[in-house]
C-alpha cells in the first residue's frame, strides 16, 4: 500500500475529502520527523513507537580500496510496533503477497 492508496482508503472510510486526509497525513509525518530530529520519541498507544536508536562506533571496509574505515557512532530513526499490533499481524497474516519485497 502506498501513500495514495492510504489516503483513498481513509477518505472512503471516513467521508473526509482526499485533500484533507492528505494534509492531515503529511502533517503527521512532519511532526514525527520534527520530533525525532529534535531527539524526542513519539509514542502512539496501541500502534507503536517512533524511536531514536544509537548505533555504536564500528570499523567498516571500503571494498574497492581494501581499506578499513571507522564509522562513527550515530543515531537512526526506528519504529517499534506495539504488542497489540504485532499480535494482530501474527493472527491475520498467513503469507506475503508476491510484491512484498518491492520498495518505492
Amino acid at each position: 500500500m502506498r501513500k495514495a492508496d492510504l489516503v483513498s482508503s481513509i477518505s472512503e472510510k471516513t467521508g473526509v475529502a482526499k485533500v484533507d486526509v492528505l494534509v492531515a497525513l503529511e502533517s503527521f509525518f512532519s511532526e514525527v520527523r520534527e520530533s525525532l530530529s529534535s531527539g524526542e520519541n513519539v509514542y502512539i498507544r496501541g500502534f507503536g513507537s517512533f524511536i531514536i536508536k544509537k548505533r555504536a562506533k564500528k570499523i567498516g571496509r571500503h571494498i574497492k580500496k581494501n581499506k578499513a574505515i571507522e564509522i562513527p557512532e550515530h543515531f537512526i530513526p526506528s519504529f517499534k510496533p506495539a504488542k497489540v499490533f504485532v499480535e494482530q499481524v501474527k493472527e491475520n497474516v498467513t503469507s506475503l503477497p508476491e510484491d512484498a519485497g518491492d520498495t518505492e
